[in-house]
């Protein structure tokens, strides 16, 4: 069989069958939330919940800390972006597709390193041992946290946030045995770069007829 195939079979070789089935959901609700995303659709937070409350599990169970914590601030995170992107004003969404103002980059700066903090201190105090994959965790984890609330208030740099941090998880979680993941985050790599550029011509529309 192809080596390839092999290093991401392998891993799953001894996992629990529920185990993998859950993977599984996560891998295609996943996709769909960020495909929900990019055609600006309501649906990507409720998709989104499923795949990160599963997901906040698997890695409990794992003992993979920052990435449990990440997919609970995205549980969060996402149920405020659900209430802010429904709002309605004169049969006009409230939030639209804009670009983060000064005060917005300072903010989402400042989540970043409150994120990577908070996440170092829950590996300190719970008893892990801090591997070199695990500090990635805690740095992916503030720049996921923060395109989350980017997206919340749907502004256009959440997915340059995304695309840096997919990058960064695409080899982390192959290495760590999560094949279903690994491939989910290089396909959610793909659907970023077309968000991006879907939004980004949205509101350059939007600016033109304004």
């Amino acid at each position: 069989m192809n080596p390839i195939f092999d290093f991401f079979l392998d891993a799953y070789r001894e996992k629990e069958t529920y185990v993998i089935v859950l993977e599984a959901i996560v891998f295609v609700m996943g996709i769909l939330s960020v495909w929900y995303a990019k055609k600006e659709n309501i649906w990507v937070y409720p998709t989104g919940l499923i795949a990160t409350v599963i997901t906040v599990y698997l890695f409990f169970k794992d003992g993979l800390l920052g990435d449990m914590m990440m997919n609970f601030y995205w549980s969060a995170m996402s149920i405020y972006g659900w209430w802010n992107w429904s709002r309605v004003k004169n049969d006009q969404k409230v939030v639209r597709i804009s670009r983060t103002t000064t005060s917005e980059k300072i903010i989402g700066f400042g989540l970043f390193l409150l994120t990577m903090l908070i996440n170092y201190g829950v590996y300190r105090f719970s008893g892990y041992e801090i591997e070199g994959s695990n500090y990635i965790d805690i740095f992916t984890s503030g720049i996921f946290f923060t395109a989350m609330w980017y997206m919340a208030k749907k502004k256009l740099e959440n997915w340059t946030l995304w695309i840096l941090a997919d990058v960064i998880t695409i080899p982390l979680y192959a290495y760590r045995g999560w094949g279903m993941l690994s491939l989910q985050y290089l396909i959610f790599t793909i659907l970023a770069i077309q968000a991006y550029l879907a939004w980004k011509k949205s509101l350059d529309s939007n600016l033109q007829t304004s």
